[in-house]
């Protein structure tokens, strides 16, 4: 029997395979079409060889898309958004420090700052007992009105930047870590050169595109069908040549 047929069938199964994992980020990315700053993802897949010859494809990472979303406008002191390059920093239960474009924050029980996640803002400043107006200027110094009254500095929040923001790996929540692809995280002002103003009043949307994805999830349903049948095919051709031989 000719090993062509063999070929095509795990050819068949680890499209199949692909086209599964594939949908699952597609399907990701539409979940969180409504999610604050959210960054969709991409797979990136890679051709098999083996001895020459083409054993189909597999995934080898997803990456994460940087592009802007919208920015809507707000009611709440609190919600910030960055409109550029730069990403808020929060600490992590482990104590290490995730970033993320999610400037949806609030006032915890200890009067922390913290994302809609509930993960603390990593910044230099504190928000005391009485403080009202809360607001941010684009250079991402926290303002307020103390308890007297009087206007007073809460702090400064900086953003973090990569070489490569696109390599960052995920950690879930909206959160995302440094890795060796992303390069070292550089800390500096917003507003200054190569990070981006903060926004008070302000939400950034997700970048998702929900025609583009849309789009990708019928394509990867047709082309899942279209594996299963060769898939099922193949079979069938290994199928009866197994029972010629027999007969």
């Amino acid at each position: 029997m000719s090993s062509s047929l063999f070929q095509t069938l795990n050819i068949s199964r680890q499209d199949m395979l692909s086209h599964m994992l594939d949908l699952d980020v597609t399907s990701n990315n539409l979940a969180n079409i409504n999610t604050a700053g959210y960054k969709a993802s991409r797979s990136n897949f890679q051709e098999m060889l083996n001895q020459q010859l083409k054993g189909g494809v597999q995934l080898r990472t997803t990456q994460m898309l940087t592009t802007q979303g919208s920015l809507r406008d707000s009611t709440q002191p609190l919600d910030w958004a960055i409109q550029g390059g730069g990403f808020f920093n929060v600490t992590l239960p482990d104590g290490t420090i995730g970033y993320t474009r999610d400037g949806q924050f609030a006032l915890d029980a200890n009067r922390q700052l913290v994302n809609s996640s509930g993960y603390p803002l990593f910044w230099t400043g504190n928000i005391p007992e009485g403080t009202t107006d809360i607001s941010i200027n684009p250079d991402g110094t926290v303002i307020g009105l103390d308890a007297a009254g009087a206007r007073a500095d809460l702090g400064t929040v900086q953003l973090t930047r990569f070489p490569n923001s696109s390599g960052l790996t995920s950690y879930g929540d909206n959160i995302w870590l440094e890795s060796d692809a992303s390069g070292a995280a550089q800390t500096g002002a917003a507003g200054s050169e190569n990070f981006g103003a903060i926004s008070g009043y302000r939400v950034e949307q997700s970048n998702v595109d929900m025609g583009q994805e849309l789009t990708r999830l019928m394509t990867l349903q047709r082309a899942f069908s279209m594996s299963t049948k060769v898939f099922e095919q193949t079979d069938l051709m290994i199928s009866q040549a197994i029972n010629l031989r027999k007969a």
